[in-house]
C-alpha cells in the first residue's frame, strides 16, 4: 500500500495498529505474571511480530519507519515484562530477558529472504528480478 507520493507512512501505522490489536487480544496471556518471560517472548515472536512486519519485505523504509516499529515493539515488551518508562530499564536488558532481536534485524532478514525467493524464480516467471511484469489479454508478457 503506497501513498500518492510513494511513501509508506500509512501502511506502517496500519501494521503497528494491527500489532496492537493482536496484543490486546492476547493480553490475558502476555500480562499474566505466572507465565514465564521466555514463553511470552516466543508467543510475541509467533503472533504479534509477524502481524507488525507483514508486507515489510518490499517496504522502502526510512529510519523514521524503523523507529516507529521499534518503539511499538519495545512498549509491548516493557508492558509484558512489568516495567514502565519510570523504571528506566534499558531496551537491551528487556530484549535479553525475553530473548528478542531488534526489529531492524528482523526487517532486514525478511527483506533478504524475499530477495532470495525472487532471485530463485525462473526467468519466465511474472515476478523476476524484483520487477513486476504485466500480461496483456493475448497472454504476452510486456
Amino acid at each position: 500500500m503506497l501513498q500518492k507520493d510513494g511513501d509508506i507512512d500509512e501502511d506502517v501505522r496500519h501494521r503497528i495498529s494491527a500489532g496492537w490489536l493482536k496484543w490486546h487480544q492476547a493480553s490475558g496471556v502476555l500480562c499474566d505474571r505466572r507465565v514465564p518471560q521466555k514463553l511470552k517472548g516466543k508467543f510475541y515472536r509467533t503472533t504479534i511480530r509477524p502481524v507488525m512486519l507483514y508486507g515489510g519485505e518490499c517496504w522502502p523504509t526510512k529510519r523514521q519507519h524503523v523507529h516507529q516499529l521499534s518503539v511499538a515493539k519495545m512498549r509491548m515488551l516493557q508492558w509484558f515484562c512489568g516495567h514502565t518508562k519510570r523504571d528506566r530499564v534499558r531496551n537491551k536488558v528487556i530484549r535479553d530477558t525475553v530473548g528478542m532481536a531488534p526489529i531492524e534485524e528482523k526487517l532486514t532478514q525478511h527483506r533478504l529472504r524475499w530477495f532470495g525467493h525472487i532471485q530463485r524464480r525462473p526467468p519466465e516467471a511474472l515476478v523476476c528480478s524484483g520487477v513486476l511484469k504485466r500480461i496483456d489479454n493475448l497472454g504476452r508478457v510486456s
